[in-house]
């Protein structure tokens, strides 16, 4: 079914209650690698029980975390097959440091669908809210949908994920376990892309990937342990583009640029030739 833009942009979504625990902050971290050194304080920071500190990167899965089937792409004006979308790009943004356990209130709107000819860029923005209605994050996400263009809509901007023409000021080496995949699936992304490999080799690739919100999580602890002492509760936003994938089992490098205040980073697997897995990444401290 085509998209209908008018319908998607003007559509009222049904607002989502949801709800989380310090254990499933724990399941989040461990499913980001958290943990890797037992004895670190630093890593346990995050695993505590009762009062783990908390990666903003957990507000992008929040409200999915206890689904237990594939997601669908089925929304007024929106009707694709989830075989044909690609996560583009993610942001969230935080007032403070989010709670270890608690209760929210996700609503989300369509803010942009742009036309790319043969493939169509669909902007979304999810604000999270405490039952008192104080803001505890924004999210804003795109999808890129294969096969879903041609509709006659704006082509939409282009965006430069280009990292400074310098050396990066650090590299860390950010290692994927080979059961990765099948624990991060437990936070909520049940896509067989990611444990089934036949459906795996039916889309492409020779064996299944890393959820690309996994990598960009792990990224963030990466910058936030590196640059910010690993202090979760010092990061105010955080982004990034999906510009490739990652397989479990490899090891991945992060390069970081220290830019006005802020933090740039890109993300290579230097096994397959340096391929770029994340660009136009950007971490901003609070």
């Amino acid at each position: 079914m085509p998209i209908d833009v008018d319908v998607a942009l003007s559509a009222e979504l049904d607002p989502i209650e949801f709800s989380w625990s310090s254990s499933d902050i724990q399941l989040y971290h461990l499913g980001l690698g958290a943990g890797s050194d037992p004895m670190d304080p630093r890593e346990l920071r995050y695993l505590v029980d009762d009062t783990p500190q908390v990666l903003p990167t957990f507000g992008n899965v929040a409200a999915s975390f206890h689904m237990t089937k594939p997601p669908t792409v089925q929304f007024p004006g929106i009707d694709i097959e989830l075989s044909r979308v690609l996560h583009a790009s993610e942001r969230i943004e935080v007032p403070g440091p989010l709670p270890p356990s608690g209760s929210a209130k996700a609503v989300t709107r369509f803010t942009d669908i742009w036309d790319k000819g043969k493939a169509a860029v669909i902007w979304s923005e999810t604000t999270a809210s405490a039952p008192d209605g104080t803001v505890l994050w924004t999210q804003r996400r795109s999808i890129f949908a294969r096969g879903e263009g041609g509709f006659g809509g704006e082509r939409g901007p282009s965006s430069s994920d280009a990292a400074p023409d310098r050396a990066p000021d650090l590299e860390v080496d950010v290692p994927i376990l080979p059961q990765q995949a099948l624990l991060y699936r437990l936070c909520g992304d049940r896509n067989p892309l990611h444990s089934d490999p036949e459906f795996a080799a039916a889309a492409g690739f020779p064996r299944p990937i890393l959820h690309g919100l996994c990598t960009y999580g792990m990224t963030c602890k990466a910058i936030t342990d590196a640059l910010l002492d690993g202090d979760a509760g010092a990061v105010a936003a955080y982004s990034a583009r999906f510009a490739g994938v990652a397989y479990p089992g490899e090891t991945l490098k992060v390069g970081i640029w220290k830019d006005n205040g802020r933090f740039l980073a890109s993300v290579v697997a230097p096994a397959r030739e340096n391929a770029v897995v994340l660009s136009g990444v950007e971490l901003l401290p609070a």
